[in-house]
């Protein structure tokens, strides 16, 4: 999730834990601090834009090595504020600030390595956007009110609004999984049968979703809103470059990112003969966010070549209304931008 969200979550959870133990503002700066610890990884440079996706989420937010790491935060918390007889319940505040930390980056599609040192698998249940203002909102005005009401009313405010927002964790999770039903009955009405099927929600919203379908040659992208009912779920059809994947698909980056995606990648080529590996998880067509150019093909099969990420970004004034008319069940095409049928 975005910084302020974890911000925001790292601070509700230390309040909450820490009830009327000290004051309010204390727990809410360290659960601040343990809520940006994990994301600090993003300002190492492993050498290239693949490897920077994906050891993202790594070691930083294991599950193992983030409990040992709150040991010694909440010892030095409860020193700092002369409340050492109380170290175990800053011990387990900051636990609670760095662990939700972890499992709310778990509910994005992205891909939290939980599990290091015994496995580095990248988990990632997608049912939630990583910018959500229905998620953040009540979180920011639980922890607001908590700092500004005195006694235990603030208190009270600071647990209502973790509970809506975990409520609306639960909620983007059954809304997934109903679209999911959703998208398998269409994709068997079409007849496809897909290797991999996955459901997130577009940006800021769990009302309308993206789906993808992969196929050993194909991908299948359409959207489905909640307000759209019975309406037929209209599909997009796109070339992986099949032909590229049998040539070229052993190369070690395109590995990394074959199995970092968990499938969801496609090759291409561009006029230059530079070859290109795309994450299709993140961003829709034809704009993805981890799309990077390999450099020139012959490289590339020699083993070599160099990585550099081309972010495709949409048109943003475009995008946002047709968003917003597409949540609510309005617009024509299976596109998010209105995009009529492609065979298929």
């Amino acid at each position: 999730m975005d910084s302020f969200t974890q911000i925001a979550l790292g601070s509700a959870v230390a309040v909450a834990a820490m009830g009327r133990r000290t004051a309010p503002w204390k727990a809410a700066l360290w659960g601040a601090a343990a809520g940006t610890l994990p994301d600090l990884d993003t300002f190492i440079d492993h050498g290239d834009a693949i490897a920077n996706m994906v050891l993202h989420r790594a070691e930083s937010h294991a599950l193992l090595y983030l409990s040992l790491l709150s040991l010694p935060l909440g010892w030095l918390a409860a020193r700092v504020h002369g409340q050492q007889l109380l170290w175990r319940r800053w011990w387990l505040a900051l636990w609670l600030a760095l662990i939700t930390h972890t499992l709310l980056d778990w509910m994005t599609v992205y891909g939290t390595q939980l599990l290091r040192p015994f496995d580095d698998t990248p988990l990632g249940v997608g049912s939630i956007f990583i910018i959500d203002p229905a998620y953040t909102l009540p979180l920011t005005a639980g922890v607001v009110l908590a700092l500004c009401l005195r006694g235990g009313r603030g208190l009270r405010w600071n647990a209502l609004g973790l509970a809506l927002s975990t409520a609306y964790l639960a909620w983007s999770f059954a809304a997934q999984q109903y679209v999911a039903q959703v998208a398998r009955t269409a994709l068997a009405e079409r007849g496809v049968n897909a290797e991999r099927v996955l459901v997130t929600p577009t940006p800021f919203n769990t009302v309308l979703w993206r789906v993808v379908a992969i196929t050993p040659t194909q991908y299948l992208e359409g959207f489905y809103a909640l307000a759209d009912g019975d309406r037929p779920l209209q599909w997009t059809t796109h070339e992986r470059g099949a032909d590229l994947i049998a040539r070229y698909g052993q190369h070690p980056q395109i590995r990394r990112i074959a199995d970092f995606s968990r499938g969801f990648w496609r090759l291409s080529q561009d006029e230059r003969g530079h070859l290109f590996v795309t994450d299709l998880r993140m961003g829709q067509e034809p704009a993805y966010t981890f799309h990077f150019d390999l450099g020139p093909a012959p490289a590339v099969a020699a083993g070599g070549g160099s990585v550099t990420q081309r972010w495709q970004r949409p048109d943003i004034a475009a995008a946002l209304p047709s968003l917003w008319r597409r949540m609510w069940g309005h617009g024509g095409g299976s596109g998010l931008f209105g995009a009529a049928d492609a065979p298929g």
